[in-house]
């Protein structure tokens, strides 16, 4: 329990202080005064005040804010701050502060895969063939379990990733596997078969297989600091993907609302992936930091996307949005936020009782 807690507290609070940290530092940047940095909502708990910036931890902790100068619809600003002003700044430079906290979290996941990436390696299946499956093109060629796909058409096969790629990529044609066994290299031809599978959401699609399974060997491969590069940008972008999808398939009821979990689902979750290592723990945040930049950006009124969407329309428009028509717009938005909070606390407190339950 102690590890959960800890890990959750310590991957939460460090990527909402990155994300608000984005939005702090391009704010001072481009000139605009910030009177609060928390981390937390509701009541001040602890904290420390230098220059016009008081520094909080807050009591609430599901989130954090940066309270910038004029930040508020119709909020009175002395004339002297004007220029400091959020309200007052151009819609380009107010749209650069508020995309900055999302945009922090991305930076900050691909350094967080860059690391585990440099320092950790990468596991990834071998090539290695664990089963056939009975009538599919690999047993008719003469495949055996224990054979190790070495090429595939002359192009090398590092992982069982490789492989699958290559043959899904294939449409149907012919291929040429080298294979090794006891020492010798074999050259097997074979065409993948169209088949019909399922993806992680449970959607029905249409894949080429030549029907082998992996061993489970698992090796753990190693990058240089320049390869790590390349690596952690996919990662950060397949994690994205990821988030899209699941997103779209919420939002359109293909994946049920129960899925979604909410903080104590989170803490759940980082414990596990400390117990199996600081760079389990370390991807996982990756992965929530990505989640956190997207979830932020939807055109949802009160969240970073719903800010950009009110000042994209003010762009296009060139006549900004009247102070009643945001006030509006930020009590709606405040209204989805809580119940989006009641939804994924009644979703987490109904995953501890299923679990727990007879």
């Amino acid at each position: 329990m102690l590890i959960t807690i800890a890990s959750a507290v310590l991957v939460l609070g460090v990527l909402v202080f990155v994300h608000e940290l984005g939005h702090f530092l391009v704010a001072k940047r481009l000139g605009v005064g910030v009177s609060v940095f928390s981390l937390g909502f509701g009541p001040r708990l602890a904290g420390f005040k230098r220059g016009e910036t008081d520094y909080r931890l807050s009591a609430i902790p599901l989130g954090g804010f940066v309270r910038m100068i004029g930040e508020s619809p119709g909020e009175p600003v002395a004339p002297e701050d004007l220029p400091r002003s959020f309200s007052h700044k151009g819609v380009w430079r107010r749209m650069a502060i508020v995309a900055a906290g999302p945009l922090s979290n991305v930076l900050f996941a691909f350094l967080l895969y860059y690391a585990v990436t440099l320092f950790w390696g990468q596991p990834m299946l071998t090539a290695q063939v664990g089963s056939l499956v009975d009538g599919m093109p690999a047993q008719a060629a003469g495949l055996r379990p224990g054979d190790v796909i070495s090429a595939v058409d002359g192009r090398a096969i590092a992982s069982w990733d490789d492989l699958r790629e290559a043959i899904r990529a294939s449409q149907g044609r012919r291929l040429m596997l080298t294979a090794q066994r006891d020492g010798q290299a074999l050259e097997l031809a074979m065409s993948p078969k169209r088949v019909d599978t399922k993806d992680i959401f449970g959607d029905v699609i249409t894949v080429y297989q030549v029907g082998v399974a992996p061993s489970g060997q698992v090796l753990t491969q190693s990058f240089g600091p320049l390869e790590a590069v390349g690596r952690a940008l996919g990662q950060t972008i397949e994690a994205s993907q990821l988030i899209l999808v699941s997103v779209g398939k919420i939002a359109t009821r293909q994946v049920p609302m129960e899925s979604v979990g909410g903080p104590i689902f989170i803490a759940q979750v980082a414990g596990e992936a400390a117990r199996h290592g600081l760079n389990a723990l370390l991807g996982l945040a990756a992965l929530i930091s990505v989640n956190l930049a997207i979830l932020n950006l939807l055109p949802i009124p009160a969240l970073d996307g719903g800010h950009l969407l009110v000042f994209l329309f003010e762009a296009v428009t060139r006549r900004p949005v009247s102070t009643r028509v945001r006030e509006r717009i930020q009590q709606a938005g405040v209204f989805c936020l809580l119940l989006l909070t009641v939804l994924v606390l009644y979703n987490d407190i109904a995953r501890i009782f299923g679990q727990t339950g007879p």
